[in-house]
């Protein structure tokens, strides 16, 4: 749990991933859509991978992947991060971390 700590402190959005899980891509999609630019783990990438997926069960994140913090806070999975999105809550979440600095809501159709 600790080295997860370690990688999550002084970021304002971090996803664990492993890059051939096509919803952690989503997840990933889903936060720069918002002008985020997340720090990402590729599990199956890093050398200390396999402990740090250890971290995430110690937590709680069952599946391990994808893993979201926000604001140095463990938000939870694919499903935790699509309830904040369709509740409105997760832009806020982004803007109280740091994370993104501007949101327009309205979009321009011509």
């Amino acid at each position: 749990m600790e080295v997860v700590r370690c990688l999550v402190d002084e970021r304002p959005v971090v996803i664990f991933s492993k890059s051939s899980c096509c919803v952690s891509h989503s997840m990933k999609q889903l936060i720069t859509s918002y002008g985020a630019n997340p720090t990402v783990y590729e599990l199956d990438e890093i050398p200390n991978g396999r402990e740090v997926e250890r971290g995430l069960l110690s937590m709680g994140c069952n599946p391990s992947v994808p893993a979201v913090f926000v604001g140095q806070k463990l938000v939870g999975g694919s499903n935790e991060v699509i309830s904040l999105q369709v509740r409105g809550k997760l832009v806020p979440m982004l803007m109280e971390a740091g994370a993104i600095w501007v949101w327009n809501r309205t979009s321009s159709t011509a």
